[in-house]
């Protein structure tokens, strides 16, 4: 019996299955003492390889291009930067038995950052928007974010934030866009080694990725995080980033008809405008955060992520089934 596409793409992405696997070998057995700082060196490296090849990856065409479809971009930028924000602060004043100040903290945190690029270009190409739109909206998305995030994270989190935002902001500078400028002017020399070598490069992007939670986690449960967070809290959670997501989703769907844009326009802003990037993410949070804080903060990212891959997937195939005339 064949399984259709839509049930295959609801399954556990394998990346997503990978990171669990890692919280869950932190949980068992935590790197501690030495190992833990020699540990904590390693991943800062890892993350500075991570951002180059993420700026090595990136066309300077996508980074620049299409900027004239200055309302499109716009309205991505305040979905993602504004109304997200505004519904994590929403959150925030949800009472404790529904979510944890942790718990709450971690979706705030989640709510001030860029969207993704692969699959919100990967779904828009499925779905048959406009393409080209999503690459440059979700990339200045995260050329964005590399600013934003930390100034917004700083702001709103407060005392969780870590101290001054502008300091914040100088870290994540100097660890993430650094290394991202390195990559942009790298790139025309190993632009043709990465596209021979696309799995490695994949590997070594998503396996810095797992290093970073794995570091972040042992830290959270070294920490004591199990005893703070149960399984009901952890449903309560996805819970809320499930309604989290309904929300932009109608939104941005909504403002992109208001607004009188195409239907391939449309989707791209709603592809773009309402997920969240892992990638950025993880690595943010461990520059920003205290090391036994990170774990807890970014579960909500972790649940978000696997939950906008699921229903983005069934929203993507439901648009690529529409007339080919329908624009």
């Amino acid at each position: 019996m064949t399984v259709p596409t839509w049930l295959r793409r609801l399954s556990p992405d394998p990346y997503v299955v990978a990171i669990l696997l890692m919280v869950a070998l932190a949980s068992v057995v935590p790197v501690r003492g030495t190992a833990a700082a020699d540990l904590g060196v390693v991943t800062k490296l890892a993350i500075g390889l991570l951002f180059f090849l993420h700026g090595a990856k990136l066309s300077r065409e996508a980074v620049i291009g299409g900027m004239t479809h200055w309302r499109l971009h716009l309205l991505v930028i305040g979905s993602t930067f504004i109304l997200f924000p505004l519904l994590g602060l929403a959150a925030r004043r949800l009472p404790g038995v529904v979510l944890s100040d942790s718990l709450s903290a971690g979706v705030l945190f989640l709510c001030c950052l860029p969207s993704t690029v692969q699959s919100s270009i990967a779904f828009t190409s499925v779905a048959r928007g406009n393409v080209a739109a999503s690459i440059c909206a979700a990339s200045a998305s995260n050329l964005l974010g590399i600013v934003v995030t930390p100034l917004l994270g700083g702001l709103l989190l407060g005392t969780h934030g870590g101290g001054n935002p502008l300091d914040a902001t100088g870290a994540v500078a100097v660890q993430l866009f650094l290394p991202f400028a390195a990559g942009q002017i790298a790139r025309p020399w190993i632009r043709g080694w990465m596209g021979r070598h696309g799995k490695l490069v994949g590997y070594v992007d998503r396996g810095s990725i797992l290093l970073v939670v794995y570091e972040a986690f042992s830290a959270a449960v070294t920490g004591g995080l199990w005893t703070k967070v149960s399984g009901v809290q952890v449903l309560a959670l996805a819970g809320v980033c499930a309604v989290l997501l309904a929300i932009v989703l109608a939104a941005t769907l909504f403002a992109s008809r208001a607004l009188g844009f195409s239907k391939a326009d449309e989707i791209a802003i709603v592809f773009c405008g309402s997920k969240k990037s892992l990638a950025s993410g993880v690595p943010m949070a461990s520059i920003l955060f205290p090391a036994p804080m990170v774990g807890v903060l970014v579960l909500p990212l972790m649940i978000f992520h696997q939950l906008q891959l699921m229903a983005c997937a069934l929203i993507a195939q439901q648009w690529a089934a529409r007339p080919i005339e329908e624009v």
